[in-house]
């Protein structure tokens, strides 16, 4: 694949190596990040919380309650909470899911980053199969993105496109490190991936994490497998199959199975994706919704919690 070269010269001089590099310290924690929640007070409209026909607020499409209730993620007090949690559990960087130009994602990015940064939070961006997402395409998102101050761009299903397509854009990018949902290293490699990730916790479990990070490791490319508690979308989407939480056995194997990989940092899924179950974002009891009661123990109010205090002690171990 050819990109146009007003293309390519716009990568060449906006893609110019940031003040400092793009190298992070390794041992580390990301979270991917949702910001695609509306209610009809703020929004106009409910947006995710009524998928699959639920009528928010009582009755959202999740398996799990939030204990901030069907929140709206233009709201300016939700945002700077959400991130005051996501620093305090030791996490050093959000992925924020982003579909595309002109997406209710990308509007709220401005925000989101403010937020981020008043706690030191790092941000990068989950680059999501939108609609009529190309090559070009990427190649001007990255561009985009890097104005922003963005260096970590995350390609969800990056084997949409060849490793050859990926390589014609990928050697014109400079100052930002592109990682590859793949369990395929060799494709990563050849598509000019800097790492790679796995993002699905349902079917890419912790006994698939050393493998991964060794092949990565021998191809020099960084390796940030995703750990998360459990998967469970039965309310929104009606998939029967799930990975159930086990009282937060799940979390704390995949993340054991992360730090005997050697992994160069680990990945979270997820901090709010409640539509999928995978978050950490406190919830609460309610009649007909899962919890996260018993949980390391815990029950009633300290249950709400339980998640993101032992991300908290997972991250403390990383900073050893």
């Amino acid at each position: 694949m050819r990109l146009p070269p007003l293309l390519v010269a716009a990568l060449v001089l906006l893609l110019a190596p940031a003040a400092g590099g793009t190298t992070r310290a390794t041992q580390s924690a990301a979270i991917f990040y949702y910001p695609w929640y509306g209610t009809a007070t703020r929004d106009g409209s409910y947006q995710h919380w009524q998928q699959n026909g639920h009528r928010p607020p009582a009755d959202v499409a999740s398996d799990f309650y939030p204990l901030r209730g069907a929140y709206s993620s233009s709201d300016p007090a939700v945002l700077n909470a959400q991130m005051a949690e996501i620093a305090g559990a030791g996490v050093r960087e959000i992925i924020v899911s982003w579909w595309g130009k002109g997406s209710p994602e990308d509007g709220r990015l401005p925000a989101v980053l403010a937020s981020a940064r008043v706690r030191a939070l790092e941000v990068g961006v989950h680059l999501e199969p939108y609609a009529g997402r190309t090559m070009a395409s990427i190649a001007a998102d990255i561009a985009y993105l890097r104005t922003l101050g963005i260096v970590d761009v995350f390609v969800y299903h990056a084997a949409d496109f060849s490793a050859a397509d990926w390589a014609a854009l990928t050697a014109h990018v400079s100052g930002v490190r592109l990682f590859a949902q793949t369990p395929l290293v060799g494709f990563a490699k050849a598509g000019g991936f800097q790492g790679v990730y796995t993002y699905d916790i349902l079917t890419s479990g912790g006994a698939k994490f050393a493998r991964l990070c060794g092949e990565a490791h021998r191809q020099g490319l960084l390796c940030a497998p995703s750990v998360g508690p459990g998967y469970s979308a039965d309310r929104a989407t009606g998939e029967t199959q799930s990975k159930p939480r086990r009282d937060g056995a799940t979390y704390d194997a995949m993340w054991t199975a992360a730090l005997r990989a050697k992994a160069d940092f680990v990945t979270i899924t997820s901090y709010n994706e409640w539509l999928e179950g995978t978050q950490i974002e406190p919830a609460r009891r309610r009649l007909g919704y899962e919890s996260y009661a018993g949980a390391w123990g815990r029950h009633g109010a300290a249950a709400d919690n339980a998640y993101l205090a032992r991300t908290a002690y997972w991250t403390s171990r990383l900073a050893r």
